[in-house]
């Protein structure tokens, strides 16, 4: 009986916890997450402050990471900010993984761009932070939004594809991003409805970008970004 009792008070408790955001909140939040890929376009692209861009866009949405969890405790792992699934996601996520590092060096070799430098080792490390960061605006709150909306129901489909089309326009103009980031979400986006875990998504996010980079884009984000500053 005693058992019982302190069940039903966890999961009490748990309700308590819980408020189910609004579609008002579900749509700020897709704006929000527009608004953020137009700044990219401003401020990286325009005016080549890609740090600065990135190191304010990680504060700016901690900050409201912060302030969402104090409203709702069960707001992270809705999100997908959880461990429980992590296993269940790297499985999904392994065998495309194979692939695409296989392509990348296939596509690369074929068009010369293969740029293997012992730079890439440090965005190994920092880039899945900001691949996470990533996934976490454009899939749990764009996609993940439309997924839940109440007041319209979007098929599956189109909810993977049209986030796959704001995160490729987001890599405008390089084509190359464009089309590798496309293919990314379209699957990113079944992994996301089927298993919601930002960890596993953002740490290979960040993996498969930088060696994109040096592998078929032919680009070296860490002298672009870090090497200039020295």
């Amino acid at each position: 009986m005693k058992q019982r009792l302190t069940t039903f008070l966890v999961e009490f408790s748990n309700l308590k916890l819980t408020r189910p955001a609004s579609d008002k909140i579900r749509f700020i939040e897709i704006i929000a997450v527009a608004l953020t890929a137009i700044g990219k376009f401003i401020f990286v692209d325009c005016l080549n402050l890609r740090l600065p861009f990135v190191i304010v866009t990680i504060l700016a949405w901690s900050i409201y990471v912060v302030y969402r969890y104090k409203k709702d405790k069960m707001v992270l792992k809705d999100w997908g900010f959880r461990t429980d699934n992590f296993k269940s996601a790297i499985k999904l996520i392994v065998p495309f993984v194979i692939v695409s590092i296989l392509s990348f060096f296939i596509i690369g070799y074929s068009r010369g761009t293969l740029n293997m430098t012992w730079h890439i080792l440090p965005l190994l490390i920092t880039y899945p932070i900001w691949g996470s960061v990533q996934q976490f605006l454009t899939i749990a709150l764009v996609a993940g939004n439309l997924n839940n909306l109440k007041s319209m129901k979007l098929k599956k489909i189109s909810i993977i594809f049209i986030t796959a089309i704001l995160f490729s326009v987001v890599h405008y103009p390089s084509v190359w991003l464009m089309i590798g980031t496309f293919i990314l979400a379209l699957f990113y986006g079944y992994v996301y409805l089927k298993v919601k875990n930002i960890y596993a998504l953002g740490l290979f996010h960040g993996w498969l970008g930088a060696l994109f980079y040096y592998t078929v884009v032919n680009q070296d984000p860490f002298a672009d970004v870090f090497l200039k500053f020295l």
